[in-house]
């Protein structure tokens, strides 16, 4: 195949693919013998067929379209990559005249990554944010770890109290008729939680193990089960065994059976050196997502409608996927939060332009400072990448094959966000507001 560049005007490119005469024949080879099966001739058995006879009954441009798919599945992305595009839409394509045994031309036209000229990216204002681990920050941290290890015993020498965890048998019933799921035995529930419909806790305080409670509730106005919304109901109750939740003392022994300091003094210092490390890390995220909001501003930048609504299909792609974490599916959001996808796209739409838009500005700066990655800063993104999703770097690598483009331009945008970084115009958030 030989590639010839013919113009480029605004975003929009055009170039010529010329497959050999001998290439195309192949090309049309290769469509009968995987399409001869189809094809019922008489006199031949289904898929004994000779292509001539196939041609023959059907046109000699039967298997065509195939070979031109072929040509194009490989010819096409290799042209690009000579001829150093990056298109952002499916090309026009115009095909010349076919000739058996001729050469065949495609002429392409593509829409391209819009390439501007970035400014003012060095210098942009940021409001500093800073946040000094305080030491009630790491008493905080020690009551979570310490809730964490908590035991539960059992309570037998006193009634329940608000904060007690019971083991309960229930039966619910409407009007004396007992409805699903207002059964269960040996239910943990603990009083003050709020778990369960309101009152119905209350009721359950200042009782005996062993002891039967009758507890009068009223399910709430907009209770999901419609049929048993703003009825009263009676649960037949019997509290099995009442227990306490016994937390560990915040000592140097919680420290060495939890860490591995052998004292508290050694172990709160390596909460704060890490709390401290996590909120320097989510601050500089939140002040480098400033500071590209500010080069947008500072930049006017048309935004393709093609490029926005591939961000789309990839945000929306990334909230399913986010559900189903959380064991729903996309039909069950829409259904709770009343949005069809034409609402979900409109609410995506400004957020995908910013993206869009900061990603068009931070390659126009990769390109005027410059920039490169090597191939130890790949070789990192990828051992990052891997890690975060719980992989190894040779899975990565055979899942991605021989391109490395999606590594080395991440590399390249965060090197460009770095070197906006360090010479971005930090502001005190005081100092801002007096002025």
């Amino acid at each position: 195949m030989k590639t010839t560049f013919i113009a480029k005007e605004g975003n929009d490119a055009k170039f010529t693919m010329v497959f050999t005469g001998e290439e195309f024949e192949n090309a049309v080879v290769n469509a009968y013998k995987n399409n001869k099966d189809r094809f019922e001739i008489k006199g031949f058995r289904k898929g004994k067929a000779p292509r001539k006879m196939i041609e023959n009954t059907y046109g000699e441009d039967i298997f065509y379209d195939e070979a031109l798919n072929d040509l194009l599945q490989s010819g096409y992305p290799a042209a690009l990559n000579e001829l150093e595009l990056e298109v952002i839409d499916q090309p026009k394509l115009n095909l010349g005249e076919l000739k058996k045994g001729e050469d065949v031309e495609i002429t392409a036209t593509v829409a391209c990554f819009p390439e501007v000229e970035a400014k003012d990216y060095f210098g942009l204002e940021v409001e500093k944010i800073e946040h000094e681990v305080t030491d009630e920050d790491i008493q905080k941290e020690l009551e979570r770890v310490q809730k964490a290890h908590s035991s539960m015993e059992t309570v037998t020498d006193r009634k329940t109290e608000e904060g007690d965890t019971v083991v309960l048998d229930f039966d619910g019933s409407v009007d004396g008729v007992h409805f699903d799921g207002g059964k269960a035995e040996n239910f943990d529930l603990k009083l003050g939680s709020g778990q369960f419909i309101p009152g119905f806790e209350d009721q359950l305080v200042g009782k005996e193990a062993g002891e039967e409670v009758d507890v009068h509730v009223t399910f709430p106005e907009g209770y999901q089960a419609e049929d048993l919304a703003g009825k009263e109901a009676l649960f037949e109750c019997k509290i099995n065994e009442i227990k306490r939740e016994v937390l560990p003392e915040i000592n140097d022994e919680l420290a060495s059976d939890v860490s591995e300091f052998e004292t508290l003094e050694e172990y709160k210092n390596s909460i704060r050196e890490r709390m401290q490390k996590e909120d320097d890390e989510r601050a500089d995220s939140i002040m480098k997502d400033s500071m590209v909001q500010k080069l947008i501003d500072v930049n006017s930048v048309d935004t393709p409608a093609s490029m926005v609504e591939s961000e789309i299909d990839t945000m929306i792609q990334g909230m399913k996927q986010q559900l189903a974490y959380q064991g729903l599916s996309l039909e069950q959001y829409q259904k709770f939060t009343g949005m069809d996808m034409a609402a979900m796209r409109d609410q995506a739409r400004m957020d995908a332009e910013k993206r869009v838009a900061s990603r068009i500005l931070l390659k126009a700066v990769i390109r005027q400072e410059n920039i490169e990655a090597t191939e130890e800063d790949i070789d990192k993104e990828m051992a990052d990448f891997a890690a975060q999703y719980g992989q190894s770097v040779e899975d990565v690598k055979k899942m991605i094959g021989n391109d490395l483009h999606y590594f080395e331009e991440d590399v390249k945008m965060k090197k460009a966000i770095d070197m906006m970084f360090e010479k971005a115009n930090f502001v005190a958030a005081k100092a801002k507001e007096e002025e």
